[in-house]
């Protein structure tokens, strides 16, 4: 006589729960170059949280490099964080792209409060040696 399988169809391996950690404070980095802007919220031990660009959210070629493509990559990432139970955010910004501003703007429209802006920038003290000017 055959006898009925009792395994349970249609489940494949086990997934681990999301652990649901409860934060106030966060760090939010800005990353704007020329051609995209990034906002990356991590804790304060630098694990990230929540992420956004704007080459995610749609926008391609020369969109992605805007002012609003900036704000609405920070909204969204904002938006993203305070549903997570962020509240207060300390800015780093980084790069000389045209989505600083915007970004700032984006997440204070995600109801974020920005406790202090620095800027990260990298500059070299003399490191290595700029490219050789273009010809033409």
């Amino acid at each position: 006589m055959a006898e009925k399988k009792t395994a349970a169809r249609g489940k494949g391996p086990q997934r681990k729960k999301k652990v649901r950690r409860s934060f106030t404070d966060a760090l939010a980095f800005i990353t704007s170059s020329s051609n995209n802007t990034i906002v990356t919220v991590t804790d304060r031990q630098g694990n990230v949280l929540t992420w956004s660009a704007a080459g995610a959210l749609g926008y391609r070629g020369a969109k992605k490099s805007t002012p609003y493509a900036a704000s609405q990559v920070a909204e969204s990432a904002g938006q993203k964080a305070y549903e997570q139970g962020i509240r207060n955010v300390d800015v780093r910004v980084r790069g000389v792209g045209p989505g600083r501003e915007g970004a700032m703007r984006g997440l204070v429209n995600a109801k974020l409060n920005i406790l202090s802006i620095e800027d990260v920038t990298p500059i070299p003290h003399n490191g290595c040696r700029p490219p050789k000017r273009r010809r033409g």
